[in-house]
């Protein structure tokens, strides 16, 4: 992996595919990292020039010092858009990446080829839910969640089908920095975009996934009623990490125009 120092913290990075290919861009999860991607990295890497990193405080990337927001995490994904000289470029963000991409979208549309919005919403959970996930952590660490967000993350269904993958989504879970995972979901607890959605204009799709738990479908239809010409998708059978669970279909979607 590569790196590039951001206001004081090294973040980390993959650029993959031809270097003249038009660019895409992969933002994770909270509690995964840019390996969350690997499904869609062969089919991708033919047709674009791939860049996917560590939000900071996740994989190899630092653990700030101050606080975290999105705005931070933003202006992260900028000084990588401008590291890399990409002037435009397809954004996929899922759960803390698609707000990400949501914030990127509101303020700097003119970054944007066009945008995926997967698994996320203009505001996720309540204030006392990430307290309470917070206060998990600091007592247990990421060991303390494991199962909990797992059970998010995936349905049932999958997780029983699927033991290999379940396992290595929880441990890349688990082996999150605890101090990062802390400070992206105060991040989450403190961010709002419901008054700014509306001024989204970029071309963009939403997917959700229709048993998603910490996004549900109502929120992905509250973001496309809210962005006007936006694309919705929902995929059945399927929980948060949709890319995991419905890879190909996931992958069509970053294809298509």
């Amino acid at each position: 992996m590569k790196s590039l120092t951001v206001d004081g913290v090294r973040l980390a990075y993959h650029v993959e595919g031809a270097e003249y290919s038009p660019p895409i861009v992969l933002i994770n999860s909270l509690g995964t990292d840019s390996r969350m991607w690997d499904p869609q990295i062969p089919e991708l890497s033919l047709s674009f020039r791939v860049l996917r990193y560590d939000v900071r405080g996740h994989g190899k990337s630092e653990v700030s010092n101050e606080p975290v927001t999105i705005e931070r995490l933003g202006l992260d994904l900028l000084a990588l858009l401008d590291e890399l000289s990409i002037t435009t470029a397809r954004i996929c963000g899922l759960s803390l990446g698609g707000v990400v991409a949501l914030w990127l979208a509101i303020h700097y549309p003119e970054r944007i080829e066009r945008a995926v919005f997967a698994n996320t919403a203009a505001r996720i959970g309540t204030v006392e839910g990430w307290d309470a996930r917070i206060e998990a952590v600091r007592a247990g660490g990421m060991k303390a969640v494991r199962e909990t967000v797992l059970a998010r993350f995936l349905s049932a269904g999958f997780r029983s089908q699927h033991p290999e993958t379940t396992q290595w989504i929880g441990d890349m879970l688990e082996a999150t920095n605890p101090a990062g995972y802390i400070a992206a979901c105060a991040a989450l607890r403190d961010i709002d975009l419901r008054g700014l959605i509306h001024k989204i204009r970029v071309p963009c799709l939403i997917i959700a996934g229709a048993l998603d738990e910490a996004t549900p479908p109502a929120q992905a239809e509250e973001l496309h009623q809210a962005i006007s010409g936006s694309d919705l998708i929902i995929f059945q059978d399927v929980a948060h990490l949709s890319n995991v669970e419905q890879p190909e279909a996931f992958t069509v979607c970053l294809l298509q125009d």
